[in-house]
């Protein structure tokens, strides 16, 4: 198949990814895809002339990385390996200058340490020549459930030589270091629904509890002026999340920044002095609000937005003097174009296009949109329109996303649903009950409603667009992934005469499985949300579950699955493939033995695309 036809175009990686400059500002690093491995090329900032490339032999390959000095990176190794197409991380961890020479592993199987565990890289502490602070998560000495907490050590980036600095208090840590990389602050949580917070004081951790701050899901972003006062991500009595500022001394508690409608999208930290100076949030289109006007990041951002119009922009990189920022410019029609800022010239210099085979002024529209459900609960979502093309009775794909809690949809280029507007079908995203992003009263508006009120949302969204006259009410499938497959699946289970066709992608459609199988349920956080998210009732369970309802169904089936998934196990797959068979319900698939949970490899995603194409084409009437 030709690399220019849409499924290869739409399902090709960036060529470009995670670019950063050098904290002195020689260099400019970026990630660039070659021959299917992830290589990391070191450029002179001038002249852009190559000056090294770390490129991993036989089946390894880069995965994150960062600048740890002037002249030094810290780069993480990963494996291809044969079973599993998605790249595997063991925690270790590699340096190297940038003109490739002094290269050592810091920490992993080829260090002197005796440490087992994952690395990640936590502060590179800019201030320090020779020291970076990194996490470890020890490995699991059991087969039992785990339980991620994780230790702090300071490494030596030229030698490997380790420090213990501190134990995490709690699970799943999101820590927080001063520009001394002092470890200040951390949250975390034991089930993924409650956290707390914990500061450092004389070498101990103490639970801020005693405060009765009373906040939920709270998360140490920023420190203020005074060296007693954090700014924390978090919210109260089921609201949207908001910035507070709380004081560790005094135990007083001062709400910064809060929407209404959706929780903050990013938030936005100055990186030499660790300052907030904006909150972003997204309702519709991005919205940013400066906390500090004053700062000269958010002066710099506000430049940006009126010189790059119609954009978002993310200050990705920076060097210590801020003389110079890297950014990232992307719309809903611009997967992102990567500049550089010069910030005492004020010039803007285009570097890489991260997808420059595809045109943004072709691509499809994407609007914000809102409608009332059934109960009265206002819903908002997205809706991509093709290019060029009347909106009035245009065929109709409904695509719900994954999770279904802790994530939603957003005004951004999304490759799959492009594809399908460059062959003139419109595309449905709604952000239902249960989503993350509009507080966590809505959140669990979802809960243990998996296959009722979500699904509701969803066909009375769908609904809205054909009273509209925008979709024509005979030419309508829904396509989801994740929990978006099991979606596709209940949502034509409820109505079947709604939807055309559906495609289900590494799909959960058997509930109650989900205790027993699948990496969700191998922790004790994943199993205490399993039981909020779904409850215990095993009837409930069925009655919401795909598995058990197929001669409900009418539309027509199309399934694709990878056989190495550890979220939606393969065994998903196979209980609804015995109940259709059961049922004599005819059925399309394509399954893949070396993919997970989304395919990584971008053949793989071409032919499901090409799957995806020619199976809509035939049902909707293309």
């Amino acid at each position: 198949m030709s690399a220019t036809d849409p499924a290869s175009l739409f399902s090709r990686s960036s060529e470009f990814t995670q670019v950063q400059i050098s904290p002195a500002g020689q260099y400019i690093s970026a990630i660039q895809l070659f021959e299917g491995k992830r290589l990391l090329i070191i450029l002179d900032s001038t002249t852009k002339k190559l000056l090294h490339v770390v490129n991993f032999p036989g089946k390894a390959q880069v995965g994150d990385y960062s600048w740890a000095n002037n002249e030094r990176l810290i780069v993480q190794k990963q494996y291809l390996k044969g079973w599993s197409i998605e790249p595997l991380y063991y925690g270790e961890l590699y340096a190297v200058n940038a003109d490739g020479s002094n290269d050592e592993y810091i920490f992993g199987y080829k260090d002197s340490s005796s440490i087992r565990g994952t690395a990640y890289l936590l502060d590179p502490l800019l201030n320090e020549k020779r020291y970076a602070l990194i996490e470890v998560i020890p490995w699991s000495s059991g087969s039992g459930k785990r339980s991620y907490s994780s230790v702090v050590y300071r490494v030596d980036i030229y030698n490997g030589s380790l420090r213990k600095r501190a134990k995490s208090p709690i699970p799943y840590p999101v820590y927080l270091t001063d520009n001394n990389g002092q470890l200040r602050f951390v949250s975390g949580s034991k089930d993924h629904i409650n956290s707390s917070l914990f500061y450092r004081q004389e070498g101990e951790w103490i639970n801020t509890d005693k405060f009765k701050f009373n906040l939920q899901n709270m998360k140490p972003i920023a420190f203020s002026q005074n060296k007693d006062e954090v700014y924390v991500y978090g919210q109260k009595n089921g609201q949207t999340h908001g910035i507070y500022l709380l004081n560790i001394k005094t135990g007083q508690k001062q709400k910064i920044s809060q929407d209404s409608t959706v929780d903050p999208n990013n938030v936005w930290i100055n990186s030499n002095n660790k300052k907030l100076y904006a909150v972003e949030y997204e309702k519709g289109y991005p919205e940013y609000e400066f906390i500090d006007k004053n700062d000269t990041y958010a002066k710099h951002l506000k430049l940006l937005l009126t010189s790059l119009v119609g954009h978002q922009i993310h200050l990705i990189s920076q060097t210590r003097d801020a003389d110079k920022l890297l950014i990232l410019a992307f719309n809903n029609r611009n997967p992102g174009d990567y500049y550089l800022f010069d910030t005492k010239k004020t010039k803007l210099s285009l570097l890489f296009s991260r997808n420059k085979w595809l045109d943004p002024n072709k691509m499809a529209d994407v609007k914000p949109i809102s409608f009332t459900a059934r109960d009265g609960k206002t819903i908002h979502g997205y809706l991509t329109l093709p290019y060029g093309i009347d909106a009035k009775n245009l065929p109709l794909v409904v695509n719900p996303h994954g999770g279904p809690h802790g994530l939603r949809d957003y005004w951004r280029f999304v490759p799959q649903n492009q594809l399908l507007a460059s062959q003139g079908m419109a595309v449905l995203q709604v952000n239902f009950r249960g989503s993350g992003g509009y507080g966590q009263a809505f959140e669990e508006l979802g809960y243990q409603k998996w296959g009722t009120d979500i699904q509701y949302d969803i066909i009375d969204g769908t609904k809205d667009l054909i009273t509209q006259g925008i979709v024509d009410k005979n030419r309508i499938c829904i396509v989801g992934g994740s929990f978006g497959g099991y979606s596709a699946l209940q949502s034509s289970i409820i109505e079947p005469d709604l939807f055309q066709c559906a495609i289900g992608m590494h799909g959960i459609y058997d509930l109650a499985m989900m205790f027993d199988e699948g990496s969700i349920s191998d922790k004790y956080a994943g199993q205490a949300y399993l039981k909020a998210a779904l409850g215990n009732d095993m009837n409930q369970l069925k009655a919401m579950s795909p598995t058990h309802h197929v001669s409900k169904l009418k539309a027509k089936l199309l399934l694709i699955h990878g056989e190495e998934d550890t979220r939606a196990p393969i065994e998903q797959f196979e209980a609804l493939e015995a109940a259709l068979k059961k049922q004599h319900y005819p059925y399309e698939s394509l399954l893949l033995d070396d993919e997970g949970h989304g395919f990584y490899k971008d053949e793989h995603q071409a032919q499901a695309y090409r799957k995806m194409l020619s199976f809509l084409k035939t049902n909707l009437k293309l």
